[in-house]
């Protein structure tokens, strides 16, 4: 059975190991294999704030930024400008640290804190900030194509006009952060929140979207082409002069206001924005009908008419009736079934750190580890493609043997 690998056996591996990379320089083939160890000793776990202690420093004017920055302690330092290329400041805390016009091209933040950090400006090109949190962090115009976030907190950042082209939103929680006029193409967002948040005049042309959630969000002329929405959330959101071209599974449920262009296959309606330009009165169409018809055959008709509208609608409320009851169930089957495989994500999330702790010496990929993560990317798979409650039979499976092969990785690694 293998056990973890202590924290402070890791630390003093490190400090042994750099010795040899100064020593191994009169030794032929020795330099490659103490780099290496060196850098697997750096890729090890650290707790966030454990590392160099650079609270308040400046460092704007060209002052020299250790090399090692995992897990350092930044917050409040002066960073504008400062070249991160390839940095990893994995688990580092950045907390209304100045970031302006830095360049985060390729850096490793995860697990890092940058809660009111301003990085207006910065340069995040494929920056990876997996489960980073940035709550109230300022995004202004900073440029992030490619940008990893997945499960990242983003509650109330400002990203106006910010460039996320291809960004990694996944999972991330952007609830009543400001995203107008932002440039979000063919981003991944599957399951993010944006609960509340300002999208007015963003482009989300070839999103990925599925049930992500846009409730009280503002979707005013944003454009949507060809973006996909199975399972998301627009309910309360307005979508007044959105665009919606070839969007895919469109539900407009809920939503309000009156949206550019819809797809002819989209889903539900949307309710009137209060603007008090509603025709005073309320007028009734059929009194004009009854006044006419008054006398005569004129009423006999209009009585028919009415007669003969009264079984139409009672028909079709029967069937209307019957598929909201459907759509119902599946909803409610589907959305169990979604917290199932989300659980299993999460699951699979929080076994990774002790599972790389633990494989750190081994190029190995653990069976059962590759077996959880290829049944949930099956579950995920089925979930996308179930269009009834027995097809999400699918996801039930996938789930339940994804959870059997975390069992037994989980089994190994205590």
């Amino acid at each position: 059975m293998r056990r973890p690998i202590p924290l402070a056996l890791v630390s003093g591996l490190f400090f042994l190991a750099v010795p040899a990379l100064s020593a191994s320089a009169s030794a032929p083939g020795s330099a490659t294999v103490a780099l290496a160890a060196a850098e697997a000793v750096l890729a090890a776990p650290c707790k966030p704030g454990s590392g160099p202690k650079l609270r308040g420093r400046n460092f704007t004017n060209g002052a020299t930024l250790p090399y090692n920055l995992r897990c350092a302690d930044l917050t409040n330092a002066k960073l504008d400008e400062v070249d991160f290329t390839q940095k990893d400041l994995t688990g580092a805390i950045l907390r209304n640290a100045s970031m302006k016009e830095a360049d985060f091209t390729q850096a490793r933040l995860e697990y890092a804190d940058m809660s009111g950090a301003d990085l207006s400006d910065a340069d995040l090109g494929q920056m990876h900030a997996k489960h980073a949190t940035l709550r109230g962090t300022i995004l202004t115009d900073a440029h992030g194509g490619q940008a990893e976030f997945p499960h990242a907190d983003l509650t109330g950042a400002i990203m106006a006009r910010a460039e996320l082209t291809q960004a990694n939103l996944t999972d991330a929680t952007l609830v009543d952060a400001d995203l107008n006029e932002a440039t979000l193409g063919q981003i991944e967002a599957r399951n993010a929140d944006f609960t509340r948040a300002k999208l007015r005049d963003a482009k989300l042309g070839q999103a990925k979207l599925q049930f992500a959630v846009f409730k009280g969000a503002n979707l005013t002329k944003a454009e949507l082409v060809q973006a996909e929405l199975n399972g998301a959330d627009l309910s309360g959101a307005t979508v007044e002069k959105a665009s919606f071209i070839q969007a895919d599974d469109v539900n407009l449920t809920g939503a309000l206001g009156t949206p550019a262009n819809v797809p002819d296959d989209a889903v539900g309606s949307t309710s009137n924005l209060p603007t008090g330009s509603e025709d005073a009165g309320g007028t009734d169409p059929l009194r004009p009908l009854v006044t006419r018809g008054s006398g005569g055959l004129g009423l006999v008709l209009v009585i028919l008419s009415g007669v003969g509208l009264s079984i139409t609608l009672i028909l079709w409320g029967l069937s209307h009736r019957r598929r909201a009851e459907r759509a119902t169930r599946f909803a409610a089957a589907r959305r169990d079934a979604e917290e199932d495989v989300i659980r299993l994500g999460e699951e699979i999330d929080s076994l990774d750190f002790d599972y790389k702790v633990n494989h750190m010496t081994t190029s190995g990929v653990d069976p059962d580890w590759r077996r959880a993560l290829d049944a949930y990317e099956a579950a995920k798979q089925s979930l996308n493609v179930a269009q009834s409650v027995p097809q999400l039979a699918g996801v039930a499976a996938a789930v339940y043997h994804g959870r059997e092969a975390l069992g037994r990785v989980r089994s190994r690694l205590t």
